[in-house]
């Protein structure tokens, strides 16, 4: 390199020693022309010489220093100082300029550009960046790899400060390929060597000496970043990985629900060095090893008991828990697990896919297969078992490692109690849906029977006994009552029938019917009632209380016929349950409150399994056809129900576990309010009768309903007024039309009853309102609530409609 040559400073004497000189001989002459004495003018001119040699020899003396201050270096001196034979030296000023470079650098980088610009990789090129920022305000800074654009060299790079202003960078390349045992490792790392410890459950990588990815195996690859393609050259080692407070490594990516791993580190420095010296220069190959899989591993402390550890912990769990090897075989299963797969008995398959149907074998097996040989990782999936084909259940299966043999970890909730309350639910959610359609057909019904009723009472007026036609019209009018018994039976179960409720004792109930219950058994079946003492009153309508005993006595009769058993026994029996036992009981049906119950058990053989969550649906019977309609239970499922009770049918258990006979509870709420004394018949209030013809107005969308009601109110003595819908009937009124009692059906297209009712009052505020429905009176007034209403249950006959017409108007006159 060139230098620079200093030039000697008296050559470059300035201007200012010409004029001083100048200046002292002016002086001179004019001490010699002043004093005119020579011996004088000659020693001042030796002082003035003497003075200006002195002066003049300081201010060489200064400059020479300045000058050898300010000189520039002698670049061929620092050339040679730089060359060395295993590291590549180069200088760059501020402006990143190359000032000089040793001929190692110039060979394998070339002078063309200075550092950080060089040719090398995209991640090496932000690297010599980033350590040029960090040395010129650090004054050092360093990278573990820098690689060439075509990756066949790489280099540890330093950079530092230097110089008098520190105006310069000394950059160092040490190369990290000086020989080609590294290189060759990397690219077995990644190539066959990398995938048969990656198979075998070692992950390796080759680091760098600051800690940065040189080379890493596929295996690693994908489990730090899920791709096995992916380029981890330059990123640090230490952000792939993660560590808990027990100091077990794991992959950042999977976390804890990961395998863990034991580190290896093997430094690659040059094994003839004793001292180590060239470690902290030299890579390092990291060998993460999943743990469990070395030979040996067990006869550590307190390893060799593991495994029967882990089963009993498994085996304790509420979780269905099982392990398959790599090949996809069961290991173990939890009895949870063996109850949730219904297999308590008959143990495991050998496989997971033998216990699911046809349809998802393959899919489960190429499930476990996947867990068994990839990346620990874990999901679920749906599948069908073969014990319950109809239902759908989530499997969970997570790889694991470090178990010995086992490899995928199977999980599957024992959802018996939660099928169950899931059944009794959509049992539930049925019986309403069932309910509500019943509830509707029996209004429909009710409609045509009230017609048919009301026509055969007209002629039967004209028609007396002995007639040709009087038989055939009664037999018409009892297949007609017939008929309306059924839908009452229907509005029971949809809990829409009208119920007259009191507070009663359930013992008192069962007493009025214990001799017809004898009578109905028969003698064969021995017959026994039992009472618990101080039972709660409860609320509800005692006539239908009685259908509700009669028609369980009478099933449980047909149910110990029908198994033939020579001795049959009926028990039927009350008692006191408190919120305690309810708590006890642990039902997620039945609210905490206290309970009178009835009991009612029988010998019958029990009910079939799958018949047990049908019984209580209309039109269900398991008798022979034409001898039960199939609403026996379903009536007295709705009276319990709408009495505010629960009702349960369950199996006896005997000898065996085999069942001997069904039991049906009824839970009826304690009530707790005052206990009203039954009324006597001298309190009761004289009737009155209805004298005169009144002003009805009949407001009926049904045509044949309201033609027999207008028929029957009329042949009554009264003035009746037809119309077709709620907004008719509003209209006579709000028209000036003058009426004492209003007879209206309650649901209507339009304006409904309810809906006129109101309108109505708010013209004729004081009109009685008599509704005619086949819905339960007690809803209706829930609904309604509007003073002065009456209600009739259809069908009535004409008889009927006449006396609570003239009923209604009696108690207007009084």
């Amino acid at each position: 390199m060139k230098g620079f040559d200093a030039e000697s400073a008296a050559a470059r004497i300035p201007p200012f020693w010409l004029i001083l000189g100048a200046a002292l001989l002016v002086s001179i002459g004019a001490v010699w022309a002043l004093s005119g004495l020579a011996l004088l003018t000659v020693a001042y001119a030796g002082g003035l010489a003497t003075l200006l040699a002195l002066v003049f020899t300081l201010a060489r003396v200064r400059n020479e220093a300045g000058e050898a201050e300010l000189a520039p270096p002698d670049w061929s001196v620092t050339v040679a100082a730089i060359e060395r034979p295993d590291v590549a030296v180069a200088i760059t000023d501020r402006a990143n300029r190359l000032v000089c470079a040793s001929s190692l650098f110039a060979e394998q980088l070339g002078v063309g550009k200075a550092p950080p610009n060089l040719s090398v990789d995209q991640p090496s090129l932000e690297a010599l960046t980033r350590v040029a920022r960090e040395a010129w305000r650090d004054g050092t800074a360093s990278v573990g790899s820098v690689a060439s654009a075509d990756g066949a060299r790489s280099w540890h790079v330093e950079a530092q400060r230097a110089g008098r202003g520190d105006d310069y960078l000394v950059w160092r390349f040490a190369s990290l390929v000086a020989d080609d045992a590294t290189g060759s490792l990397a690219s077995q790392l990644t190539g066959v060597l990398g995938a048969m410890l990656s198979r075998a459950g070692v992950e390796s990588v080759l680091i760098a000496p600051d800690g940065t990815v040189n080379a890493a195996s596929p295996g690693f690859a994908e489990r730090a970043t899920g791709d096995p393609k992916a380029t981890l050259a330059g990123r640090e080692f230490v952000t792939l990985l993660r560590s808990d407070e027990k100091d077990r490594i794991y992959f950042a990516r999977e976390g804890k629900r990961g395998t863990p791993h034991a580190l290896v580190h093997v430094p690659l420095n040059d094994p003839d060095d004793p001292a180590g010296a060239s470690a902290d220069a030299a890579p390092s190959l990291m060998l993460l090893m999943e743990q469990g899989i070395a030979m040996g591993a067990a006869e550590e402390p307190g390893a060799s008991n593991a495994t029967p550890q882990l089963e009993a912990l498994v085996g304790a769990l509420p979780l269905g828990l099982a392990m398959t090897d790599r090949d996809g075989r069961f290991l173990f299963a939890n009895p949870s697990f063996l109850r949730a797969i219904e297999r308590e008995e008959q143990g495991l398959p050998q496989y997971p896919s033998d216990l699911v149907v046809k349809e998802d074998k393959s899919a489960l097996a190429d499930a476990v297969r996947r867990y068994a040989k990839g990346p620990a990782n874990s999901g679920d999936m749906a599948v069908r078992l073969r014990t319950a084909p109809e239902e759908p259940v989530s499997l969970g299966l997570s790889g694991v490692r470090g178990l010995g043999d086992a490899a995928v970890l199977l999980s599957l909730a024992d959802s018996t109690e939660e099928t169950r309350l899931k059944r009794q639910v959509a049992q539930a959610t049925k019986m309403q849906a069932v309910g509500q359609l019943a509830g509707g057909v029996a209004h429909d019904f009710n409609n045509v029977l009230t017609a048919i009723i009301g026509y055969c009472d007209l002629m039967l007026l004209r028609h007396t006994p002995g007639d040709s036609d009087y038989d055939d019209i009664q037999q018409i009018l009892a297949n007609s009552n017939r008929a309306a018994s059924l839908t009452r039976q229907l509005l029971a179960f949809s809990r829409q029938q009208t119920l007259r409720p009191e507070v009663l004792q359930l013992p008192d109930v069962v007493s009025e019917v214990h001799q017809l219950l004898k009578r109905l058994v028969g003698e064969k079946i021995e017959f026994s009632v039992r009472h618990d003492r101080d039972l709660g009153p409860v609320r509800a309508d005692p006539r239908q209380l009685e259908q509700v005993i009669i028609n369980l006595a009478v099933n449980a009769r047909d149910a110990i016929q029908s198994h033939g058993v020579a001795n049959g026994r009926l028990t039927m029996a009350t008692r006191r349950v408190s919120a305690r036992d309810v708590r006890g009981m642990g039902s997620d049906i039945l609210p905490l409150a206290d309970y009178t119950a009835l009991i009612v058990q029988d010998t019958g053989g029990g009910i079939p399994e799958d018949v047990l969550p049908k019984i209580f649906e209309p039109f269900f019977t398991t008798k022979e056809q034409g001898k039960g309609t199939g609403l026996g239970l379903s009536t007295v499922y709705g009276i319990v129900k709408q009495s505010g009770g629960f009702i349960f049918a369950d199996n006896v258990a005997g000898p065996g576990g085999k069942a001997t006979g069904a039991r049906f509870t009824i839970y009826l709420p304690v009530h707790h309010g005052e206990v009203p004394q039954a009324a006597r018949e001298e309190d009761a209030p004289p009737a009155s009768e209805w004298s005169g013809g009144a002003r009805l107005l009949l407001v009926e969308d049904e045509d044949m309903v309201r033609t027999v009601a207008e028929r029957a109110l009329t042949r009554a003595g009264h003035t009746v007024t037809s119309c077709a819908d709620g907004e008719m009937g509003f209209a006579a009124i709000a028209n000036g039309g003058a009426f004492d009692l209003v007879v209206s059906d309650v649901v209507m297209p339009g304006m409904d009853g309810p809906a006129m009712a109101r309108a109505i009052r708010k013209v004729a505020p004081d009109i009685p309102i008599l509704f005619m429905s086949g819905y339960a009176e007690e809803q209706l007034r829930k609904d309604i609530d509007i003073h002065n209403m009456h209600f009739l249950p259809k069908p009535f006959s004409v008889q009927q409609i006449s006396q609570k017409v003239a009923e209604v108007l009696g108690a207007k006159t009084r």
